[in-house]
């Protein structure tokens, strides 16, 4: 029997296929953890430059995203530098500024806590902008202005790879040099993104490259799961099978974009990114990392028997490397994707970080006594772990396992 059995048929199926903005957050959030695990494990103080940020994962889509965020906190930083004091509109002030403005975005340096969240709402907005198109023009496109020229709009594609012809054709049916309304840009999109169905690129394709990462299809991001059982309600009438979905077999390689953070108005000279295709080596410096795989190799090679976000976001229980081992190396390799999460929001209060620094701290302790203790005493005190017992004896069991307790 379904979730919500009493409902009509044709409510519930307008339920299951509407979309969950929550599990796509969700998403990025885990996919964002595991890539940065990957990276920056082994280095903490690891750090990423612009090149390497455009390169990061094999979808190309979440590097410009990540790039085009850059770029808004650059933007909303410079303006902090205006002052009623100084006429910044002097010819001599905006050259100085272009010229920092232009030295500045040649020397982007990221750590892990400045990137993590980053990627994180890029892997949400990928997402979301293959399955609604139109959220990506509006937020991605439009931004905050209440009114724009086709000229201005263009600024942003450099940001844009999934989808990309459909909003260039959008972009050529307006006039030039015309200032448009916000909204009535919206509502014409949309009829345009209707009338382009066929050329917009299937969810499933997009899917399937997060797929290759951390496991999750189609499904995965539906507000409820598709039901599979009879309905009840309505015996007359079998429900029709479900039409199989026909896999992508080939995807175009993007054409190259340029690479650089470029500030309106002034754009910004820097390397253009190769064209990459669907499944692209990942970033890493070539001074610490010479000769290994890339990224994805790594993460294809370990996550190939993952659990399914659909898994991840109705289990409650979950096994760990431990369960199965009598001994762990370490707790940051032997704790899984599903009970790190779940340690982040139970323990340490959805503070990622915090949580990487306890597992690091944990791993050069040299006894089990010693790191008992402070799991008993230290963080118990710090985070106020009350009625978190299940939790804390997971962690107790895993410092058990490391030591061959």
């Amino acid at each position: 029997m379904g979730i919500f059995p009493n409902l009509p048929a044709r409510i519930r199926l307008s339920m299951k296929t509407k979309y969950s903005h929550a599990k796509r957050e969700q998403y990025g959030r885990l996919l964002a953890a595991l890539l940065c695990d990957q990276y920056f494990g082994a280095r903490p103080t690891a750090t990423l430059d612009g090149p390497a940020v455009l390169r990061f994962t094999p979808i190309r889509q979440v590097n410009l995203f990540v790039v085009q965020q850059l770029l808004g906190k650059w933007t909303a930083e410079m303006a902090q530098l205006r002052s009623p004091y100084f006429d910044f509109e002097d010819a001599d002030v905006r050259q100085a500024l272009t010229q920092f403005m232009n030295v500045l975005s040649r020397r982007i340096k990221l750590s892990r806590p400045a990137f993590e969240p980053l990627l994180a709402e890029a892997i949400t907005d990928t997402l979301t902008g293959s399955l609604d198109p139109a959220d990506t023009f509006t937020r991605k496109l439009l931004g905050e202005p209440t009114a724009c020229t086709p000229e201005q709009l263009r600024e942003s594609l450099r940001y844009l790879d999934v989808n990309k012809p459909v909003f260039e054709s959008f972009l050529d049916t307006l006039p030039a040099g015309q200032e448009q309304e916000r909204d009535y840009l919206v509502s014409r999109f949309r009829l345009h993104q209707e009338a382009c169905q066929a050329q917009l690129q299937p969810v499933l394709l997009v899917v399937e490259q997060f797929n290759v990462l951390l496991p999750i299809t189609e499904d995965d991001l539906y507000e409820l799961a598709p039901q599979t059982e009879p309905e009840r309600a309505a015996p007359a009438a079998s429900p029709a099978p479900a039409a199989p979905v026909a896999a992508a077999t080939a995807t175009s390689a993007p054409a190259p974009e340029p690479a650089a953070i470029a500030a309106p108005p002034v754009p910004v000279a820097q390397p253009e990114p190769k064209p990459a295709p669907v499944v692209a080596e990942a970033a890493q410096p070539a001074a610490d990392l010479a000769g290994a795989g890339s990224l994805y190799e790594k993460l294809r090679a370990e996550q190939s028997a993952a659990p399914t976000l659909s898994e991840t976001l109705r289990q409650d229980r979950t096994a760990t490397l431990a369960d199965k081992a009598p001994k762990v190396e370490s707790l940051r390799e032997a704790i899984s994707i599903n009970q790190r999460f779940s340690f982040i929001n139970e323990l340490f209060n959805g503070e990622n970080m915090e949580y990487h620094a306890a597992i690091q701290h944990l791993d050069t302790l040299p006894s089990p006594d010693i790191a008992k203790r402070y799991v008993n005493e230290d963080l118990t005190n710090k985070y106020q772990w009350v009625r978190k017992e299940e939790h804390v004896n997971k962690l107790l069991k895993l410092i058990d396992r490391k030591f061959g307790a």
